[in-house]
């Protein structure tokens, strides 16, 4: 009985500690990762401003080929919509909320099924043998102090999907 007093006694204290860290953890994230193509930026564009396309270059479609999308609004560019449905990547839908031909798509995401949204952008510039492109999201988890743990590893997570959709997206357009 004196083991089992202890054994809770040290789980409500972790719990205690964890939530007590969680609350000092920040809210907000931010990942960016970027990439040199060597192709014209008009290439690169005609890949990101159609939701249709993002399924030929993004990581979370490959690991799920039977993800639900559907489409919706403008064709392509700003007011362009879709959402998915993805047993292992979630459910969620993204908006291009601002276009700029040849230099960059704004984007909201949100994950219903978490409550979270984010903002996200994509940027062409000129670079040295071609277009650089550069990929960030950025929101914020809310005051749960266990999210504050989501956002803290976010960079992590969420950063080698970018460099890997980054790198697909080279290999297409330098095609």
């Amino acid at each position: 009985m004196k083991v089992l007093k202890w054994l809770l006694l040290v789980v409500v204290s972790l719990a205690v500690l964890l939530t007590l860290v969680g609350f000092l953890l920040p809210s907000q994230f931010h990942v960016e990762r970027s990439t040199e193509i060597r192709a014209p930026a008009q290439k690169v564009y005609a890949l990101i401003e159609d939701p249709r396309q993002w399924a030929r270059w993004t990581v979370w479609n490959q690991r799920d080929p039977q993800m639900k999308m559907s489409f919706s609004g403008a064709p392509s560019g700003q007011g362009a919509r879709w959402s998915w449905q993805s047993a292992s990547e979630g459910n969620g839908a993204m908006e291009f909320t601002r276009a700029e031909p040849d230099k960059l798509i704004e984007y909201r995401l949100s994950f219903p099924d978490f409550g979270m949204t984010s903002t996200g952008r994509l940027t062409l510039t000129g670079g040295a043998t071609g277009t650089r492109i550069a990929w960030s999201n950025e929101g914020d988890v809310g005051a749960n102090p266990y999210l504050h743990y989501l956002a803290l590893l976010m960079d992590r997570r969420v950063g080698a999907d970018f460099e890997a959709g980054l790198a697909r997206l080279k290999a297409l357009a330098e095609r």
